[in-house]
C-alpha cells in the first residue's frame, strides 16, 4: 500500500505539472515516512543533499555544459553547417545530410538534444526549403537530427545514467560513439530513401576544391577539441571529470579566438551553466531521496527474485521493457524516465545477463524516439516554433525515421558487441 500510494502521488504530481525534482522529493518523503516514521525521514532529508552532491563524477555535468556555452559563443555551429553543405552539395539530398552531420557535430559540442534541434531548426530548415524540400521534410530532418546529441559524447543523458547506475561514465561515453555514428547513418539513409520517392534538386551552386578545403578549416578546431576530450577518456590519460574541464578550457580558447567573447557573453555563459547545473543538482538530490524509499521497500530485490522464477526467455522480458520505455517516452522526458526506472529495472536487466553499459545505450536510443513522438515530443515543438511549421506535419514527418531507428535498436539488441566493442578496447 505504501508503494502504491507513493507512486500514485508521484504520477499525479507529474501529470499536473509539478517539476520532476519536487515530485520525486514529495512522493519519496511520503514513502519513507509511511515506512519508517518521522525521525528517519528527517535524518535522510538532512543527510541526502550532501551525500548526493559530493559525487566526484557529478562535476562532468557543469563542465560539459560550460563547454557547450562557450562553443555557442564561438558561433561554430552555423559555420559547420555551411562547411559540410559545401562537401555534400552535389549529392541528392545533400543539404539534408549536411543537417544530420551537423546535428551529430552539435551533439559533440553540447550533448543537449533540444538545443541541437532548436539550432538546426534555425540554421538548416531555410537552406533545405531553398533547395526544394517541403517544410514538413525540412523540419522533420532538423527535429530527428537533434536526437543524435543524446548519444555522442559529451552526452549529459549518458552521464546521468552513469550516476544513477554506478556504471563507469568513461565507458558509457565511449560506448555512445559507435551507436551515435550508426544513428547518423540511419537518418541519412532514410533521407536518401525519402528523396528517391519524392525527388528534390541537388544544390545548384558548385564549389571548387579550394573552397571546400577552406570550409574544412572551420571544422578543424572543433574536431581537435572533440578528439582531445574523447581521446583522453579512451586512453585513460584523464578521467571524464578532467577531460570535461579541459574541454571547457578549450571551448573558452575557441570563443576567445572567434572574437565573440566579451564580458557580457562570458557572464551569460557562466550564469546559464550555473542555472542548468543547479536544476540538475536539485533533481539529483530529490532522486536520492526517492532512491532511499526504493531501497527501504525492497522493490528491486523482490522484482529480481520474481523475474528469476519466471520460466521465459530473457529476450521476452527485454521486449516488454522496450515497449515500456517507448510508452514512457510518450509522456515523460528522459531524466524523469531514467530516475523512475533505472534503480528498479537495471538490477533485473543485469540479473538476466545483459550488460549495463549496453542497456544504457539502448535506453537512451529509446528515449531519442520519445522526444520526437506525441504528445510530449519536445524536439518537434521546438522546431515547429523556430521553423514555423505546423506541429502535426512534423509529427507525421518523423514517422519514417522512427521506423528506421527501431530497426537499428533491434540490430543492437541482436548484436550487443556493436555497442560494447569500443569501450572494451579503452585503456583504464
Amino acid at each position: 500500500m505504501t508503494i502504491f500510494l507513493s507512486f500514485s502521488l508521484l504520477f499525479f504530481l507529474l501529470m499536473v505539472g509539478v517539476p520532476v525534482a519536487i515530485s520525486l522529493a514529495i512522493s519519496g518523503a511520503l514513502g519513507i515516512f509511511l515506512t519508517t516514521g518521522l525521525d528517519v525521514l528527517l535524518g535522510i532529508l538532512s543527510a541526502s543533499p550532501g551525500a548526493a552532491l559530493t559525487t566526484y563524477e557529478l562535476l562532468t555535468i557543469p563542465m560539459f555544459i560550460l563547454m557547450s556555452e562557450f562553443m555557442g559563443v564561438s558561433g561554430i555551429t552555423g559555420s559547420l553547417f555551411s562547411a559540410i553543405s559545401k562537401w555534400t552539395h552535389k549529392i541528392k539530398g545533400g543539404v539534408g545530410i549536411a543537417a544530420v552531420v551537423t546535428g551529430a557535430a552539435f551533439g559533440a559540442i553540447s550533448g543537449s538534444s533540444t538545443a541541437a534541434a532548436a539550432t538546426l531548426g534555425k540554421i538548416s530548415t531555410p537552406a533545405m526549403q531553398a533547395e526544394g524540400y517541403s517544410p514538413k521534410m525540412a523540419g522533420s530532418i532538423a527535429a530527428i537530427s537533434g536526437t543524435i546529441a543524446m548519444l555522442i559524447p559529451p552526452s549529459v543523458a549518458l552521464i546521468f545514467y552513469g550516476l544513477l547506475s554506478g556504471v563507469s561514465i568513461g565507458d558509457l561515453l565511449i560506448a555512445g560513439i559507435v551507436p551515435g555514428i550508426l544513428v547518423t547513418l540511419t537518418i541519412a539513409i532514410t533521407i536518401k530513401i525519402l528523396i528517391i520517392r519524392n525527388p528534390v534538386a541537388a544544390n545548384s551552386k558548385s564549389y571548387s576544391l579550394r573552397e571546400k578545403m577552406i570550409a574544412l578549416k572551420v571544422a578543424t578546431p572543433f574536431l581537435l577539441l572533440f578528439t582531445i576530450v574523447t581521446g583522453l577518456i579512451y586512453t585513460g590519460i584523464a578521467t571524464p571529470v578532467e577531460s570535461s574541464a579541459l574541454g571547457a578550457l578549450g571551448a573558452l580558447v575557441l570563443a576567445l579566438m572567434s572574437g565573440n567573447l566579451n564580458v557580457e557573453t562570458f557572464k551569460i555563459a557562466v550564469v546559464n551553466t550555473c542555472c542548468i547545473s543547479a536544476m540538475i543538482g536539485l533533481i539529483v538530490v530529490c532522486a536520492h531521496i526517492f532512491g532511499y524509499f526504493i531501497t527501504m521497500t525492497g522493490i528491486t530485490r523482490s522484482l529480481v527474485s520474481y523475474v528469476g522464477l519466471l520460466d521465459v526467455s530473457p529476450y521476452l522480458i527485454l521486449f516488454f521493457l522496450v515497449i515500456l520505455y517507448l510508452v514512457l517516452g510518450l509522456f515523460l522526458d528522459l531524466i524523469s524516465i531514467l530516475i523512475l526506472t533505472i534503480p528498479v529495472v537495471l538490477p533485473v536487466v543485469v540479473s538476466l545477463g545483459f550488460d549495463p553499459i549496453w542497456f544504457g545505450v539502448i535506453v537512451i536510443l529509446l528515449a531519442e524516439i520519445g522526444i520526437v513522438t506525441p504528445p510530449v515530443g519536445m524536439n518537434v515543438f521546438v522546431v515547429a516554433k523556430v521553423a514555423n511549421v505546423p506541429v502535426e506535419e512534423l509529427f507525421s514527418g518523423v514517422v519514417p525515421y522512427i521506423v528506421m531507428l527501431l530497426g537499428l535498436i533491434a540490430l543492437l539488441i541482436a548484436f550487443p558487441q556493436i555497442v560494447l566493442w569500443l569501450p572494451s578496447t579503452a585503456m583504464h
